[in-house]
């Protein structure tokens, strides 16, 4: 599947459905990584009494993260190919990878 670039953008879609603003990029922006983490996890665990999601985080860590990188790849290149090549996978590999991780219709969706 051939594409134009920058067609897919996670920070697009967001913004389309009124989730974050330009100024809130630019903050965003000044934060590490780590820090955007950390942060999020917290304002979740105080919504939630300090319960995660339900679950155990620290053994969901690496689907949160893998996940994320799928979406970044996706909307940082021009095709799945591409995506696939940028992560070092076959084609084969992304493929069934990004259905495992339910990210093929993440951008064409309306709602997260």
């Amino acid at each position: 599947m051939s594409r134009k670039a920058n067609n897919y953008s996670v920070i697009k879609k967001l913004k389309d459905m009124n989730m974050i603003t330009d100024e809130e990029l630019v903050s965003i922006g000044s934060i590490t990584i780590e820090d955007l983490i950390a942060l999020k996890f917290e304002l979740s665990a105080s919504n939630m009494k300090n319960r995660m999601y339900g679950f155990d985080i620290w053994k969901r860590s690496d689907y949160i993260i893998k996940e994320s990188i799928l979406k970044f790849a996706i909307s940082a290149t021009k095709s799945k190919k591409d995506a696939a090549r940028f992560l070092g996978l076959t084609y084969k590999e992304f493929n069934r990878i990004a259905k495992f991780y339910k990210v093929n219709n993440y951008f064409t969706d309306k709602d997260i």
